[in-house]
Parts: structure tokens; sequence; C-alpha cells
């Protein structure tokens, strides 16, 4: 179990760079003028969400075997509370890439400040998962 438990760990992490610096992406385009850089940094965002697309795969899996193979999580509410942040969080990736492809169209009509609150959704879903996993509030 511990190796699944590092493992789950180690492609939460992964993932969550993506999650932190795709949107960091988003706030320079929305200010970008100049098209050769527009296009450097959409080639760096295409990349980064297909890379962290991939990791979040092993991370959701990992996570579910702990909690059917395992039974973590089986005591108490707090797993279905962190299920739902897990949730958001998804919706949240699946946001980027609408975000992406808006970008990639030439049809953004967000401001880099609205980029720079979105990005930050991300950081509350991390802390509110790891103070579930955690501290089991309930």
């Amino acid at each position: 179990m511990l190796w699944i438990k590092a493992f789950h760990i180690v492609f939460v992490v992964s993932w969550f760079a993506g999650l932190f610096y795709l949107p960091r992406i988003f706030v320079n385009l929305a200010m970008e003028t100049d098209p050769a850089s527009a296009g450097r940094l959409l080639l760096m965002a295409r990349k980064l969400y297909r890379f962290m697309s991939v990791l979040s795969v092993p991370a959701v899996v990992f996570g579910l075997i702990l909690w059917l193979y395992y039974g973590i999580g089986r005591q108490g509410g707090w797993l279905h509370a962190k299920l739902f942040v897990v949730v958001l969080l998804i919706g949240y990736h699946h946001a980027c890439g609408s975000l992406l492809r808006k970008f990639e169209a030439g049809r953004n009509t967000r401001s880099h400040r609205w980029y720079r609150f979105f990005n930050e959704f991300p950081v509350l879903g991390l802390l509110a998962a790891v103070i579930l996993a955690v501290v089991k509030p309930f």
C-alpha cells in the first residue's frame, strides 16, 4: 500500500505543477501583443496541457486504488469531501483545456487580471484536499 500511496503523491504533485503553471501562461498570453511570442507561449501551453493530462490519470487511478482496494477513507466523511474537491479540480483541468482552445483560435475575451484570479483556484483546491486527507476534520 505504501508504494501506491507514494506513486499517488508523486503524480498528484506533478499534475498540480501543471495546474499551477498553465494559467500563469494564460496570464502572459492575455497580455502578449507580439505574434511570435504568443506563438511560443501557445506551444508551451499546448505541451504542458498534454503532459499534465497524462499525469492526472495515474494520480486519479492510484487514489481510486487506495480507496477501493485498500479501503482508505471508508471511515468518516472526509473522503467524500475530498472526492468533491478532486471532481472540481478535474473540471478546472478541463476548463484550462477549453481556455487553451480559445487562445489557439484567437477568441480569448478575458483579461490578464481575470487569469490571475483563475490561477488561484488550484491553490485553494490543494489546500482543501491536503487538509481533508491529513486532518480528516469529519
